[in-house]
């Protein structure tokens, strides 16, 4: 069963002692939802969205006007704006503190499936949203609501500012609202038109899913329910003001979706999710994402059903969600293995083998507004880069893929086996060099460690130890 601290988590640590009941292990880190054991400075969505406001403000308002005819001035200020702004720093802060969360917390298991929950609700790489906002959207949307009802969930994320703007809903307004009739628009020639993005997503990604047989009308009718939330709009904060719901956009008149029929208005939206995650498509949709992302590509009914029977009884309450997929994971654990994708890999290679990683929050915190960030702070966002799976920067709505097939290319593997081997430089090198380091980290977390040690004792440098251990088959699967 030693894989399974891989399957739902990041595997056992050096200094760490087995748990005797794994199953028991798990189950006991879901239910509080405790503060983050990052020991650093740690921004608020809001300040980090000013910060995202004078970078757009300044480059869009000031820099553009002021050096239109010197595009070198303008690229140099342009640089400065984004050390003024933080953006070259921000993601890496963000990741470092989720990364710390995965290996030196006391919930790895709830790390790993709010990681989950991150990508089931991803904001892909578009306008600057990774270095600003979508780490601190995953830290105070999804991590708070790890032990709310699923409806609760979808409704906070729906809502949220990185979301709104992602799909771009603060553009959509009604073309019977009481805008359409504006004489701006007229002289403008922008007629009042819905965008469909955000309730597209809301019904294909993170709810029913196209298994269900929504219409075209259907996303129609749910982006005139959507219509009117939208980010407060000034000449000084752009699109980076707070969520509010603009009547004045909102499409009069009752809507119909999958046969329902909403009135109009502000509470529409809240009525339209509750009815959505309630549909028994969306419980089978997410047990499938759960099932497909601890155990295998292609979940059986079978898996899914007690997961599906969970989410039903309690009323879509996420900690019970996650029990009923710990315990199918648990059940399936010795016949399917999940290959696992590149950012939950390094993080086992840095907790099992006790890499000085992430940053420290001493290095971090020495990180000034203006400055031009370190090397050594900017690696958590080069090094996820590098090896192909930078989790703020997904570049579709729905995330990144789940499929093993689109992680098992050559060049992936590649970057693997270097990223192995380059690990062992930011190892506690006392460690590696004793002669039982190897033997500790591969008893504590292979069911076969006497065929594992074989193999790596084909090699007597550590450094050749380090990239095969981490690269061999029964690793890269959990």
């Amino acid at each position: 069963m030693k894989n399974f601290f891989r399957k739902v988590a990041f595997g056992i640590g050096p200094n760490e002692e087995v748990p005797s009941d794994p199953l028991n292990w798990a189950l006991n880190q879901i239910d509080q939802i405790p503060e983050f054991s990052w020991k650093g400075k740690i921004l608020t969505e809001k300040e980090l969205r000013g910060h995202y406001r004078d970078w757009v403000y300044g480059d869009r308002k000031v820099l553009r006007k002021k050096y239109k005819d010197n595009k070198n001035l303008y690229k140099v200020h342009k640089d400065q704006l984004r050390h003024e702004t933080g953006q070259k720093f921000w993601e890496s802060l963000e990741i470092s503190i989720r990364h710390n969360e995965a290996i030196n917390s006391n919930n790895p298991v709830l790390a790993k499936l709010w990681m989950f929950w991150g990508n089931f609700f991803a904001i892909s790489e578009k306008d600057f949203l990774a270095n600003y906002s979508t780490g601190a959207y995953q830290r105070e949307i999804i991590w708070p609501n790890l032990n709310q009802s699923f409806e609760k969930m979808v409704y906070d994320v729906t809502t949220s500012w990185a979301m709104i703007h992602h799909l771009d809903n603060s553009e959509s307004a009604g073309p019977k609202s009481a805008t359409a009739s504006e004489d701006w628009r007229r002289k403008k020639k922008e007629p009042a038109t819905i965008n469909e993005n955000h309730a597209r997503e809301l019904m294909e990604l993170h709810t029913i899913s196209p298994k269900a047989g929504y219409t075209q009308e259907d996303v129609i009718q749910l982006a005139y329910i959507m219509t009117g939330w939208q980010h407060r709009w000034s000449k000084k904060n752009l699109e980076t003001g707070n969520i509010w719901f603009n009547s004045e956009y909102h499409q009069i008149g009752k809507k119909n979706v999958l046969g329902k029929e909403y009135k109009k208005g502000k509470k529409a939206l809240a009525v339209v999710i509750k009815d959505l995650v309630n549909h028994p498509n969306c419980r089978d949709f997410v047990a499938e994402r759960l099932c497909r992302y601890l155990i295998t590509d292609d979940p059986t009914q079978e898996m899914k059903q007690p997961i599906i029977d969970a989410f039903q009884k309690s009323d879509g309450h996420i900690p019970e969600i996650h029990k009923a997929a710990i315990k199918v994971a648990f059940e399936y654990n010795d016949k399917y293995k999940k290959f696992q994708t590149p950012e939950n890999w390094f993080i086992q290679v840095a907790k099992i083998s006790d890499l000085n990683w992430p940053p420290s929050p001493d290095l971090m915190d020495k990180y000034e507004l203006g400055q031009k960030p370190l090397d050594s702070q900017r690696k958590p966002q080069r090094l996820l880069e590098n090896i192909g799976h930078h989790p703020y920067r997904a570049k579709q709505p729905n995330g990144w893929s789940d499929h093993s097939d689109d992680w098992i290319s050559p060049e992936l593997l590649i970057r693997r086996l270097v990223y192995a081997k380059a690990s062992f430089n930011f190892n506690k090198m006392e460690n590696t060099k004793k002669a039982e380091y190897y033997e500790k980290i591969v008893e504590k977390n292979f069911n076969n460690p006497s065929k594992i040690m074989k193999y790596l004792n084909q090699k007597s440098r550590s450094v050749a130890k380090h990239t095969l251990l981490f690269n061999h088959p029964e690793f890269l699967k959990a």
